[in-house]
């Protein structure tokens, strides 16, 4: 069973459905003390770091988030999900995350624009992975997924990154994580097959 956190700033049915087109048994978690109750969790997000995490903590899911990941429970973060695994983040000021992955989040460089790499980076582009490849990216070397974000992650250990991208000529990390913890930037439910195979990969995943 798959717990789904509504938290009101994702794109639920859509990640709902992927995860069930592979196999997944889903239910929204709509109460904090609901989240130890599932084998997996998936993060979803869309929208500012900010309000997310005042959303978070407001409702007790911050908390209960940490804790059912040290107990060892896969957990999937997907886009503005991956960025609130971070320590912190620099969108509209400074904002402590969950810090479940040290690091931090910011925004693309001011420069971009000017060099005609529109912000927000939205559209399908490459997850590069290294040959050591993490088990939930097995089968998707090669393939392009589809972004839509204005912020990255910079994870402060080089060994959480699992998979990147490059934006013009600017690299960011595609996919985060250590232990039982995993973030994706892109949104492997507008990913079509290469999207289905990750989610496949996380369903089956024994971290």
């Amino acid at each position: 069973m798959i717990g789904l956190i509504d938290y009101g700033m994702g794109n639920l049915h859509s990640v709902a459905k992927a995860l069930e087109k592979v196999g997944g048994e889903v239910k929204l978690v709509q109460q904090a003390d609901e989240i130890t109750n599932f084998e997996r969790i998936v993060l979803p997000g869309v929208g500012a770091f900010r309000d997310c995490m005042a959303t978070l903590k407001d409702t007790g899911m911050a908390d209960a988030i940490k804790e059912t990941v040290n107990q060892g429970t896969p957990f999937l973060g997907i886009c503005l999900g991956m960025q609130v695994l971070m320590t912190r983040s620099y969108e509209f000021g400074i904002h402590a995350g969950l810090n479940l992955i040290e690091g931090e989040v910011k925004h693309f460089p001011e420069d971009h624009v000017e060099r005609g790499y529109k912000i927000p980076h939205m559209g399908w582009n490459d997850m590069v992975v290294p040959d050591n490849v993490h088990s939930v990216l097995q089968g998707v070397q090669g393939e392009q997924v589809y972004y839509v974000h204005s912020y990255y992650c910079a994870p402060r250990n080089p060994d959480e990154l699992l998979a990147a991208c490059s934006y013009g000529d600017f690299p960011f990390a595609s996919v985060i994580g250590r232990d039982n913890v995993l973030g994706m930037q892109f949104h492997p439910e507008k990913s079509q097959k290469a999207g289905l195979t990750l989610l496949e990969n996380f369903i089956g995943w024994k971290p």
